[in-house]
């Protein structure tokens, strides 16, 4: 058996119904990989920290690629961090000094990023950043908006692991639904956007499953299961 590697989103990827709720039948499925020999690895918006505790209490690969790649955690209180959260920051006064109803959103401490509301036009914040010359990434990842630091995003982060793991692109399957797993997607040898993601998302897989979410997930993973367990 070839050992792969999965990269897989949590919002809207394996939770239920948009509210943060796991699908327990996709975590489960997930962990069945994880037993077989397979890495799986959370690479999230979210916190590396809630990803990291997510993949303890999942029985996941305990690394977690969280804040769309600025920030790796690999234990309890084990960061790597790739992204600069002061230019965030530089850049979220620049937007509320000039867009109404510009509200942080209220989310696990962030270490590398600035993760708002989704309360206003992104984009034009985009045209105001790109007019005051701030070298950052706003983008949507349908749970929030995100500002990183130039170059950051998830395959960032996850390229990061693939070297400390001496993990292969040909043995990457990255499993997600928005737009900010585009980048990893592009890094990954099969990638899988599902039925929950926009015509852009879809548009940039390899592989599309009609079920959202976590039901998309077993979809998937009941599709690949002949590939990679293949000896």
């Amino acid at each position: 058996m070839t050992r792969k590697t999965f990269a897989v989103d949590i919002d809207g990827t394996i939770t239920e119904n948009g509210g943060g709720i796991i699908h327990l039948e996709a975590l489960s499925a997930l962990r069945h990989l994880k037993n077989q020999g397979h890495n799986v690895i959370f690479v999230s918006g979210r916190s590396s920290v809630e990803a990291y505790l997510l993949s303890v209490f999942g029985g996941t690969t305990n690394i977690a690629v969280g804040e769309n790649g600025g920030c790796i955690t690999t234990g309890s209180n084990k960061h790597i961090l790739l992204g600069d959260i002061k230019i965030c920051k530089d850049a979220l006064s620049l937007i509320q000094s000039k867009i109404e109803n510009v509200v942080e959103k209220p989310v696990f401490p962030r270490l590398t990023e600035v993760v708002l509301q989704r309360t206003f036009d992104i984009e034009s914040a985009k045209k105001i950043l790109a007019e005051n010359n701030f070298d950052v990434i706003l983008s949507d990842s349908q749970y929030a908006f995100h500002i990183n630091s130039h170059g950051i995003n998830k395959a960032t982060g996850f390229e990061r692991i693939m070297k400390d793991l001496d993990i292969k692109p040909n043995d990457v399957i990255a499993i997600g639904d928005s737009e900010t797993d585009i980048p990893l997607f592009d890094l990954a040898h099969t990638s899988i956007a599902l039925g929950n993601s926009s015509e852009l998302v879809k548009s940039k897989a390899s592989i599309i499953v009609s079920g959202k979410s976590g039901d998309g997930v077993i979809e998937a993973l009941d599709k690949l299961a002949p590939t990679f367990t293949e000896s």
